[in-house]
């Protein structure tokens, strides 16, 4: 189990990247577009600077909903490796059998 403090901190980062996620892509596709001139560029530039830091999608961490760990995520699940395996031995995990060979 990852410490609580650590996915606290995840989610308050998710409510951020959630709250400020329309200007983000309103400036990140102005200082994008090169068909713009620099000056107008760089200034959406700036304002992306002025976010708070965890406002940032790629400041957020994948977890596993079952334990928080962070290592070892499997998208497809949303858990960590161990997990998959324990709860695809114990037949939770529809679709999800055992190889053998």
């Amino acid at each position: 189990m990852a410490k609580l403090s650590s996915i606290n901190k995840n989610e308050r980062r998710k409510k951020l990247v959630q709250q400020y996620a329309n200007k983000y892509a309103k400036l990140k596709a102005i200082a994008d577009d090169e068909s713009l001139d620099e000056g107008e560029r760089l200034i959406a530039r700036l304002k992306m600077a002025e976010l708070p830091r965890n406002a940032n999608p790629t400041r957020v961490r994948n977890r596993c909903a079952t334990t928080g760990r962070p290592r070892g995520y499997y998208r497809k699940f949303g858990i960590n490796r161990i997990e998959l395996r324990d709860l695809g031995n114990k037949g939770l995990i529809p679709g999800l059998t055992k190889s053998s060979w």
